[in-house]
């Protein structure tokens, strides 16, 4: 195979993993919506089955007592880890955890959906390992695209393991806004090697340096909020445990400050973008890619707005929270790859107004 085929090959699988990982994100959001995280108990199979049991006379024998155990080793393991890095109180609420004693009854839906969400990490993980092969024919033009390939592919099984850590510690809180914002660092890296791909030759910033400025600004803005919005799922998953998921209703008003940080920042989000588009149509032409990232932004941002008035006036609908954790993503992705398109070629500029 020519390297230019397999540069075209490479760009046509990164874009796909770009897909994939939208996907993935809003697979884990339906699995977090649900409920569905303990599904499968054990990782990365799922009931020791690589398909798992659709009724519970296919479930191995004693399995509650198996990875129950499994579950306490693995996460002692994990505690000792901790404890290297100074992390002594978390190690000590793990290992003190009496959560993890209790196994999860089995339901064939919520395995299911764990399951999905396992299968579309795979193929991620999969694409992504394809196109760290490809990344290499862009060696002699461009080193970063190479490295930048190959360390996503370490996130990507970091995350993994990751993931298999949420499962061990029964959904540890903190662990799991970690799996969100790597989530989007290895989205952003593989947004990041598309665009390099595409750019021909050399390219140099070729706007303002307060639209530059703003732009970082507004996407910060939003890294920002997506934090705040897993901490407020956070919270929200410790009232409906010690409510035994009942008093639905009451979920969000006792959610804490932090749901109204949340609120806060998603209006200093809306400002934001306001400013960044009038700066960008007053730089960019009608149809140059810029314009139509900030149109697919606003119009984002405005489902963003409506499912967030869902979750907040009908007790958080489970179909509104995956919907809302992809939406996001969408946003994050777009602005992070305007303030990329914010570079263009030396070889081949484009058009301004």
């Amino acid at each position: 195979m020519s390297k230019a085929t397999s540069k075209i090959q490479f760009q046509k699988i990164n874009l796909l993993s770009i897909i994939l990982l939208f996907i993935l994100i809003l697979a884990g959001g339906v699995v977090r919506s649900t409920g569905s995280g303990m599904g499968c108990p054990d990782w990365p199979k799922c009931f020791g089955c690589y398909i798992p049991p659709t009724n519970s006379s296919e479930l191995p024998a004693n399995y509650k007592d198996k990875y129950v155990n499994g579950r306490i080793a693995k996460n002692q393991r994990f505690a000792k880890t901790l404890d290297v890095f100074g992390y002594t109180d978390l190690a000590k609420r793990i290992r003190e955890d009496k959560s993890i004693l209790m196994p999860e009854e089995f339901n064939a839906a919520k395995t299911w959906t764990e399951y999905i969400n396992r299968l579309i990490g795979a193929a991620s993980g999969l694409f992504l390992l394809a196109a760290t092969i490809y990344s290499f024919s862009y060696w002699n033009v461009n080193k970063w695209i190479p490295f930048l390939s190959t360390f996503n592919l370490i996130l990507i099984g970091f995350q993994a393991w990751l993931g298999s850590i949420v499962v061990s510690t029964n959904l540890t809180a903190w662990i799991i806004t970690v799996h969100l914002l790597l989530a989007l660092a290895i989205l952003a890296l593989s947004i990041t090697t598309y665009h390099l791909a595409k750019v021909n030759g050399k390219y140099k910033l070729n706007v303002s340096p307060i639209l530059y400025v703003v732009t970082l600004l507004v996407l910060l803005l939003s890294i920002v909020q997506i934090t705040f919005g897993a901490q407020v799922r956070e919270s929200i998953d410790a009232i409906a445990s010690r409510l035994q998921e009942g008093y639905r209703s009451d979920w969000v008003n006792n959610a804490g400050s932090v749901f109204f940080q949340h609120r806060d920042v998603a209006v200093l989000v809306l400002l934001g973008n306001i400013v960044l588009y009038a700066l960008i149509r007053r730089g960019f032409g009608r149809h140059s890619i810029q314009q139509q990232l900030m149109s697919f932004t606003f119009l984002v941002i405005i489902l963003q707005i409506v499912t967030g008035i869902l979750l907040s006036y009908l007790s958080l609908p489970p179909f509104a929270q995956a919907a809302h954790i992809l939406l996001a993503s969408l946003i994050f992705g777009a602005q992070f790859y305007l303030l990329l398109n914010l570079y263009q070629s030396e070889n081949k500029q484009e058009a301004h107004r």
